[in-house]
């Protein structure tokens, strides 16, 4: 056996122990989650259980903990992937609202906003450009630890694995349905809509998404940038602006992460980072 086929077989031994111990690990919480309640506490703990696969893979491995990308690497990069979610959860929704799929502005949550922030009597737009600020800051920096409980097992270890063996489109891919299916059983429990639908959106966002986290993962040697951009994903549509958005009868169909528009967005998107991805030689 040459050093090539002996190093291809220890990265597959490795690849198969993380999945193995990830989806052992994973059961247990989304047994928590689906059986029992879906409390945040369990969500909590099923976001950890990638770093946590990884952590046993690597003592299991006799690997460092400390050989993954750790470093703060670029500024750029971080901020990249802060901003980009925001570009294009902006721009999804700003489609929603100009296009009526949706409306701007729904008044539970505003008043629900203006109890909390203990300002009843405040207009309306004090009230979501206060609420908008706090929950990009505060609330984004609340969430980092739970979001890296994913990304130091996703892209922290996950996709430098599979970039051993496979291509950067293929290692997006593989990593991207993956990470999407690891997500089913809460869909498939909670979703509250046509599931085959929600999943099928779902997923084609969700290797969008590992497209851009992995290109800056990979570009910047780090693992903060998919931190960034996880985190502010999941803040700005779950805590923003879906929140901020009217229904009607066609708004399911376009809105939040189970719904077409953000899957379109952050697609298009994804096409210019497979282009720079194979410029840089990644």
């Amino acid at each position: 056996m040459t050093a090539a086929q002996t190093d291809k077989r220890t990265t597959i031994v490795t690849l198969a122990i993380f999945l193995g111990v990830l989806t052992l690990l994973s059961g247990l919480a989304h047994y928590a989650i689906v059986a029992l309640v879906p409390t945040s506490l369990y969500v909590g703990t099923l976001m950890m259980m990638p770093t946590l696969a990884a952590f046993l893979t690597l003592k299991l491995r006799g690997r460092k903990i400390s050989d993954l990308p750790w470093r703060w690497g670029s500024h750029g990069a971080n901020w990249a992937g802060y901003l980009i979610p925001v570009l294009y959860v902006s721009i999804a929704y700003g489609i929603v609202w100009l296009t009526g799929l949706g409306g701007f502005g729904n008044p539970e949550t505003i008043n629900e906003w203006s109890r909390e922030l203990g300002l009843p009597d405040a207009p309306a737009f004090v009230v979501i450009a206060l609420m908008g600020l706090l929950m990009a800051v505060v609330q984004f920096a609340k969430s980092l630890g739970t979001i890296a409980g994913e990304e130091i097992g996703w892209r922290g270890f996950f996709v430098w694995e599979l970039r051993k063996i496979f291509s950067f489109n293929a290692t997006c891919l593989i990593s991207g349905s993956i990470w999407a299916v690891w997500h089913y059983p809460v869909i498939i429990a909670y979703g509250g809509g046509n599931t085959l639908f929600q999943l099928a959106c779902f997923t084609v966002m969700i290797i969008a998404m590992s497209v851009i986290m992995t290109y800056y993962t990979f570009k910047s040697r780090s693992l903060w940038p998919a931190i960034m951009f996880h985190g502010a994903h999941n803040i700005y549509i779950q805590k923003i602006f879906t929140p901020l958005t009217v229904d009607n009868a066609s708004t399911a169909m376009w809105t939040d992460e189970y719904g077409l528009m953000i899957p379109i967005m952050v697609s298009l998107i994804a096409v210019v980072y497979l282009r720079r991805a194979r410029k840089a030689g990644l």
